[in-house]
């Protein structure tokens, strides 16, 4: 019976908690409904940035280079996590850890490695001299 007793006397402070950011909560979402503004104009839902009115084409885009290094940059950035992961459980994975590690950074070695000879990684010019220069020499000129 004290067991019980000193259970629910420690979760009280947690209950306090709730039901004060559930009444903070309430109590802004009220007063914003009785204090805000309430007008209805013609223009009052659109997207509105800086100062500028949307249009409907963009007046200028990224290049596909710019998704490309980002995706592989994302990709790279991902794998990172999972070597820090293994650093933190190097003791715990052991040997086997070790070489199951080995194998990935080879497998991210060996992409990085493809990529950087497609020229997936170049950015700009240097890219489309190099695709005109295959394409010149009977390659298929692809990306």
């Amino acid at each position: 019976m004290a067991a019980a007793v000193t259970t629910q006397g420690s979760l009280w402070p947690l209950l306090a908690y709730v039901v004060l950011a559930l009444g903070l909560v309430a109590s802004l979402v009220v007063l914003s409904w009785f204090l805000g503004e309430r007008h209805r104009e013609r223009r009052t839902g659109e997207p509105f940035e800086s100062g500028i009115a949307p249009s409907e084409f963009p007046s200028g885009g990224l290049s596909i280079e710019f998704y490309r290094v980002a995706v592989f940059f994302v990709i790279f950035d991902v794998e990172t996590v999972f070597v820090f992961a293994w650093a933190v459980a190097l003791r715990d994975a052991g040997w086997a850890g070790y070489f199951e590690m080995l194998v990935f950074v080879g497998v991210l070695v060996a992409s990085l490695v493809y990529l950087w000879r497609s020229h997936a990684l170049d950015w700009g010019t240097s890219r489309r001299r190099w695709l005109e220069s295959r394409r010149a020499d009977g390659g298929e000129g692809r990306e």
